[in-house]
């Protein structure tokens, strides 16, 4: 739900006036551009794990990506490609899911089957397989100041996430999705099942169904901002 919308709406202007202020590239935008000047890439542009094969290194003052990362097959050789694309005193402003709020304890994802990895941030201890510290990952790039890490749980409820996925919770969200989308296509018809839907859905979260609160204004990621020295 327009991700990059969101976050911004928590960075505040001033953050997006001078962060965004020259060349930039939002890598995995979909049609939700950080900025309307940036350049988009996504996959109709190409294969943003091999962005080098599309531009030229340090062509870009701000390299942005939002809700991309995880989607990469190697997080790391992504993430250095990435850098590649900055130019000296630029910036690499990467934003992705934090696995607590967002996996809630289950791998593989449930809200996402195309995810490859979870990440976390200044925490050793981790219970993905596919678990990757972001602040860590940053931190190791050549030539870099990590400028800033923290996580961004803006309007999120920690009351309704779970702590661990297990097959209980996996089989109700599966058969809740199956019926509100049923309800939803015969309430379109006219049928009075509005407030039977919202009923079955307190009814499915009392028994454990998992609650994606990313599909509202809630936010459960992690950014991290990233300068590249001069040389």
């Amino acid at each position: 739900m327009d991700e990059a919308r969101k976050t911004n709406s928590v960075r505040g202007p001033e953050f997006n006036r001078t962060m965004f202020a020259g060349d930039t590239i939002d890598i995995g935008c979909g049609p939700d551009l950080v900025v309307p000047r940036a350049v988009p890439f996504d996959l109709v542009h190409g294969d943003a794990q091999f962005i080098s094969r599309y531009f030229s290194a340090e062509s870009f003052d701000t390299v942005h990506s939002s809700h991309c990362l995880e989607h990469m097959r190697d997080v790391e050789g992504a993430l250095a490609e990435w850098w590649s694309l900055v130019r000296p005193c630029g910036h690499l402003v990467i934003v992705v899911p934090e696995e607590d709020l967002y996996e809630q304890g289950g791998w593989p994802s449930l809200f996402n089957d195309d995810h490859k990895a979870t990440f976390r941030l200044h925490r050793p201890t981790r219970w993905s397989p596919v678990s990757y510290d972001l602040g860590a990952l940053v931190a190791a790039l050549p030539d870099v100041e990590l400028v800033d890490a923290r996580l961004q749980d803006d309007g999120y409820d920690r009351g309704l996430m779970l702590g661990r996925m297990t097959g209980w919770n996996r089989f109700l969200y599966r058969a809740g999705k199956r019926r509100r989308g049923t309800f939803r296509r015969l309430i379109r018809f006219g049928l009075p099942l509005t407030g039977l839907d919202l009923a079955l859905d307190r009814l499915e979260w009392r028994m454990g169904k998992p609650v994606d609160q990313t599909g509202g204004p809630a936010l459960a990621q992690i950014q991290a901002v990233a300068r590249k020295r001069a040389r």
